[in-house]
């Protein structure tokens, strides 16, 4: 499939990454793909052979959510995190921590998630803060943006499958 947007990438700061991305679906279908354990599963699988194998999400302020992925080589990641704001569809902040890099990162980073919908499409911004410039750039080194770029790509093949009249995406026949 070709897709029409594109992954942008920015670091407007020593300490941060901005990741942009535009999707062809009002906001409130696309922040239900991204909160819902059930929608997450079927996209945010990372780079292709990878597959999500653990989606635990209480999706509230003081909640938290840990995600895990395998390769097809049996690498294994996770993530986990806290939720410090959540204000459907528009809003998410938490703490997110990979489970193989909070030590090399000192710490955790947090993650600013804003949806805008214009004419029926949502703009994604993601705003990533790292303790410190070496965590960020050992991110961006990582390969997370052929990662982010495929789970993108495949939310936006879910997101052409919902109905019409805005409900959550249809399940895989």
């Amino acid at each position: 499939m070709n897709h029409s947007e594109t992954l942008r990438i920015s670091t407007p700061s020593a300490r941060e990454i901005v990741v942009t991305r535009s999707f062809d679906a009002p906001r409130r279908l696309v922040f239900d793909a991204m909160t819902k354990p059930e929608l997450l599963k079927r996209w945010l699988t990372g780079p292709p052979g990878w597959s999500m194998t653990r989606c635990e999400d209480d999706l509230r302020v003081g909640g938290t959510f840990r995600w895990a992925w395998r390769g097809a080589d049996g690498t294994e990641m996770s993530m986990h995190g806290v939720y410090r704001e959540v204000v459907p569809p528009e809003r998410i902040v938490r703490t997110e921590c990979f489970d193989f890099g909070c030590a090399a990162q000192a710490g955790e980073q947090l993650g600013t998630l804003v949806l805008t919908e214009k004419g029926g499409k949502t703009q994604l911004t993601l705003t990533l803060l790292y303790p410190s410039q070496e965590a960020r750039d050992a991110t961006i080194a990582s390969g997370m943006e052929q990662g982010m770029a495929a789970s993108y790509n495949a939310l936006d093949e879910l997101l052409a499958a919902a109905p019409a009249g805005g409900g959550s995406p249809a399940r895989p026949r």
